[in-house]
């Protein structure tokens, strides 16, 4: 296993040879493991990696396959392993030239030996592209009237390619495309009508049905030969979800990859992976809800609530959540749940989609793994029918089939179609709707619950150490909804709740935006990602709009509110007033911001699991929702930071972020060199006790244990209150003497090994302290 690993996003400008440019400084800082972003030939412009269009060959822009030898080789060399994020569910189908199994379908319709390969339903006749534009007056235009000559055929053949014999010199164009198996539609007509499974809501992403041993031989075989020739250490798995049957799929790939194997699996906070999967954790958004909620105060929940009330925003997450879900399962995956309803012979289509709409908005998790998810399945029928107990016979059907039929078809759609309404309804939708306070708002968490505290935080670290000890931690990813010193900032606001209400309610009245879900989120994001620039601010608002489905969206824009979210950042920094209250505020609120980074920061990588450091976080990270997370990095800067740490340099924690840098590489170089097991949580003592939080942990079960973490929570009630005053914190009793890492500070224990130090001298340089016993 990784002691840790360190995120890279490929990309054109930033390919394998740029990767290994960086190794040696991330060897450096102590990163036990490189882990990329998909290394597989994505479609051409690819941003990302997650957009496959060919599985048998590292990508030509990100270097090919010379690059990755060279990486693997250097990574070698340095004594690091390499994680590879892999796609099992999808690939790209956006250029159909670039991707030849999909273009050989189209050509060979359900004769191609590629048919099988996609989730596409051939009975539902020619499979539909949705790529048209709509004409003058909403409707599509006529292929017939677009493909009028033959270099415009050229054109459509390059992108969409003609059956053997579909044409002859002298044919009308479009009556060759009418012979073809597939039909060239709006690209309205994707949310209900199309004919092959997408990832979520995207047309140009074609689902892969890996549950079929040939088409896990052919996406899987480069990945797996990597990994027998031993250049590869680890695998995470995008979306398991969106899989057939994603248990046996771990189970399969566990077959050939005897290495670390983590999923992208979104857990409910009181869901667990399944016990049957054989893989070692996920990707780590459990572990975030809970470091990051632990600096949230929960005393401002009530003040909270009733600014959002009192601006006109929402405040019953149930209801938003429910709302989203189902607009989402009828107007975004329609096609999808009228696929679902059509299994469910002789009853009405109707009332059939009718009742799958409501089961999917009912769901508790994202997906039930029957049989073993009975009880969540239990759930979301019995919120289905009390939301519609006129469905009930419909719902009673299904449920009868699906007990039947667990691993049948329709048991089979629900669970893959549920995974999807819950995301795209509730992270890509309720959470830029439920402004209420938005650091909650993050993937795999609960915005309803107002924070964590202590007892949950050291319960659930503790199970993880029990269960899933290898799991990935995290506190940023690429999919992200803000950076974790962004949330760490707006934690602040919680401990001020009435300061941060009067703020909004002057903002507003100067300069606000008429939407008040997003106007309350506007005035979060500036005040969390301060400073920021006029253009970041804009596109992130206008995507926040747009997900947030109320007054613009996607596929249906307003232009006129559009422009008034695009102009806002510049009327807010043209107004020096709003400008200045707005700076003193931020002024006000980083250095507890400061605090509580470095606090989630050691205790996400020194608590149990594998924790993961997102590309550039070993700085302060104020970074937003993609694609702004995926910025370039400046390595130089970092590497200078870094060299100087190396000469003993102790930073302050100050606006450089170089005291995170620090943080980062002294606990990364302990996990590394020091084995680190089990969890104990420890309690201080004192007035201020419960603005501590700490544990141990030691380099095996039969030794005392012999590394602390200590981190400061909620630090303007700390100062409030009067500082630590004589509150203390007793360790663990066993020979040899504490020292911090950090400061290099030793701790005086009496004869016996006991030592208690006051937490007024331990956390007087950096509110954190990280203590070995020598």
């Amino acid at each position: 296993m990784p002691s840790s690993t360190y995120r890279l996003q490929l990309r054109p400008e930033f390919t394998l040879g740029d990767a290994a440019r960086v190794a040696d400084y991330l060897h450096r800082l102590g990163v036990g493991a490189v882990y990329t972003s998909p290394l597989l030939t994505a479609a051409p412009g690819s941003t990302h990696g997650y957009d496959v269009v060919d599985p048998a060959q590292v990508s030509v822009a990100l270097g090919g396959e010379r690059a990755r030898r060279a990486l693997v080789g250097w990574l070698r060399e340095l004594g690091m392993g390499l994680v590879v994020d892999i796609v099992p569910n999808h690939m790209s189908v956006a250029d159909a030239a670039a991707n030849p199994w999909w273009w050989d379908v189209l050509r060979h319709g359900p004769r191609s030996r590629y048919a099988r390969f996609f989730d596409i339903d051939w009975s539902a006749g020619p499979l539909l592209l949705p790529v048209l534009a709509d004409d003058g007056d909403g409707g599509e235009a006529a292929l017939g009237e677009l493909a009028i000559a033959d270099d415009c055929l050229t054109y459509y053949e390059h992108r969409f390619p003609l059956a053997p014999g579909s044409y002859a010199p002298g044919d009308n164009p479009g009556l060759a495309h009418e012979r073809q198996h597939y039909r060239l539609v709006s690209w309205r007509r994707a949310g209900s009508e199309l004919t092959y499974r997408r990832f979520f809501d995207v047309a140009t992403l074609a689902a892969v049905r890996v549950e079929e041993p040939d088409v896990f031989a052919a996406t899987h075989g480069e990945i797996l030969r990597w990994a027998a020739a031993g250049d590869v250490d680890g695998l995470r798995v995008d979306h398991p979800d969106g899989l057939s049957d994603p248990g046996g799929y771990a189970r399969r790939l566990r077959e050939d990859f005897p290495g670390w194997i983590v999923v992208e699996k979104i857990v409910a906070p009181d869901e667990s992976l399944p016990a049957s999967w054989p893989v070692d954790g996920t990707t780590g958004y459990d572990a975030l809800r809970e470091v990051c909620g632990l600096f949230v105060d929960p005393a401002a929940e009530g003040p909270l609530t009733r600014l959002a009330e009192e601006r006109g925003v929402q405040t019953d997450f149930a209801r938003v959540e429910a709302d989203c879900r189902r607009h989402v399962a009828t107007r975004v995956l329609g096609a999808e749940v009228r696929r679902i309803a059509a299994l469910l012979e002789g009853a009405d289509p109707g009332r059939a989609r009718a009742a799958v709409v409501e089961l999917l908005v009912a769901f508790p998790v994202y997906r039930s793994y029957l049989p073993e998810g009975a009880a969540e399945w239990g759930r979301a029928l019995g919120g289905a029918r009390a939301a519609r107990p006129d469905l009930a016979a419909e719902l009673a059907e299904i449920d009868r089939r699906v007990r039947a039929e667990p691993r049948g078809e329709l048991a089979r759609r629900i669970q893959q179609t549920s995974g999807m309404v819950v995301a795209k309804g509730t992270e890509d939708t309720a959470f830029y709707r439920y402004t209420r306070f938005v650091a909650l708002n993050e993937v795999g968490g609960a915005p309803e619950r107002f924070g964590v505290d202590s007892a949950e935080f050291h319960a659930r670290a503790a199970a993880r150490a029990a269960s899933r000890p290898d799991t990935m931690t995290t506190l940023s990813t690429h999919d992200t909804k803000r950076a974790e010193d962004v949330r760490a900032r707006l934690a602040v606001l919680s401990e001020i709740p009435e300061e941060f209400a009067a703020a909004v309610r002057r903002w507003s009245g100067r300069c606000g935006l008429s939407e008040p879900s997003l106007n309350l989120l506007a005035w979060q994001t500036l005040l969390g990602a301060w400073p920021i620039d006029s253009g970041r601010l804009r596109d992130y608002l206008t995507k926040a709009a747009k997900e947030a489905k109320l007054r613009t969206s996607w596929t249906e824009p307003d232009p006129d509110f559009e422009r008034e979210v695009a102009s806002w950042p510049e009327r807010v920094f043209a107004d020096p007033v709003l400008v200045g209250e707005v700076t003193g505020f931020a002024e006000r609120i980083t250095p507890a911001g400061y605090s509580n980074g470095l606090g989630q920061k050691l205790l996400q990588l020194l608590g149990p699991g594998v924790p993961d450091v997102y590309q550039g976080s070993e700085l302060w990270d104020l970074s937003l929702v993609d694609p702004d997370n995926r910025r370039p990095v400046d390595y130089a800067l970092r590497e200078e930071l870094l060299a100087k740490l190396e000469d003993g340099w102790l930073p302050e924690v100050d606006h450089s972020g170089a005291a995170k840098m620090h943080v980062v590489r002294t606990a990364l170089r302990l996990r590394r060199d020091h084995p680190v097991e089990g969890y104990l949580p420890l309690a201080a003592q004192g007035p201020s006790a419960h603005h501590a939080v700490a544990f141990a942990r030691g380099r095996d079960r039969i030794h005392p244990p012999d590394v602390v973490a200590v981190a400061t929570r909620l630090p303007l009630g700390l100062e409030r209150a009067g500082g630590w005053r004589d509150t203390v914190l007793p360790l663990p009793v066993g020979p040899g003497r504490w020292g911090d890492l950090l400061t290099g500070r030793e701790i005086q224990a009496d004869p016996d090994g006991l030592a208690a130090p006051l937490l007024a001298d331990l956390l007087d340089r950096y509110p954190v302290a990280l203590l070995l016993r020598r």
